[in-house]
């Protein structure tokens, strides 16, 4: 379990086919703090650590997490986003993340005011049921609040510190990132497909705030 709150930033060093996948190493301040077994998130995608040492972090990367995930795109040189696991003495400072991808996401639009800079980003429409304004969305493992919602894409307001201490600093137009939906927002979801209430989602080109 994470919080989407980021711990720090890690640099590709290397990517490395597998028989099936491949395994990432990086580059890190943690790299010490880490061992065998450990569960890490990059990009919001849960990951276990192969090994750690001075020369880094190893991960491995199966073919469903690059399937469903962003991570198939990373390159040396790219910076990501990195958080290790709540501690049951910690404050929750974000929301409630498990590492799942459930889908990816595009960035769409990027646009300062003042200090501040707005993302819009592209989802896909199973991800509409779970969208609501003002509700909780991880974003490349970051914890955010969705500000504006279309049929098939949201808004969120990103504070200076944030785009300082995240991958977000770097972003691009038609950059992939990897999206959470609330875990909470998923339960409803299901429950109310079990109980065969219909869901019906903003009419085409209506964006609520």
């Amino acid at each position: 379990m994470f919080t989407g709150i980021i711990e720090t930033l890690g640099e590709v060093a290397e990517v490395k086919p597998t028989a099936a996948g491949f395994r990432l190493r990086l580059t890190t301040a943690l790299s010490q703090q880490l061992a065998p077994g450990d569960s890490l998130a990059v990009n919001g995608v849960c990951l276990t650590v192969v090994s750690a040492d001075a020369d880094g972090v190893h991960l491995d990367v199966s073919p469903e997490t690059t399937r469903v995930a962003a991570l198939g795109s990373l390159k040396r040189g790219n910076i990501v986003n990195l958080e290790r696991p709540l501690r049951a003495d910690s404050r929750l400072g974000g929301h409630f993340v498990q590492g799942h991808v459930d889908a990816i996401g595009q960035i769409e639009e990027l646009r300062d005011a003042a200090d501040f800079h707005w993302l819009t980003i592209g989802f896909p429409s199973q991800l509409a049921p779970f969208l609501v304004p003002k509700g909780s969305i991880t974003v490349d493992g970051i914890s955010l609040t969705v500000a504006g919602l279309g049929t098939d894409r949201f808004d969120v307001q990103v504070v200076p510190y944030t785009m300082s201490h995240t991958n977000l600093g770097r972003a691009e137009l038609r950059d992939r990132v990897n999206l959470e939906v609330d875990m909470v927002g998923k339960y409803v979801v299901r429950a109310a497909e079990l109980a065969g209430l219909t869901l019906t989602g903003v009419r085409p080109g209506e964006v609520t705030h």
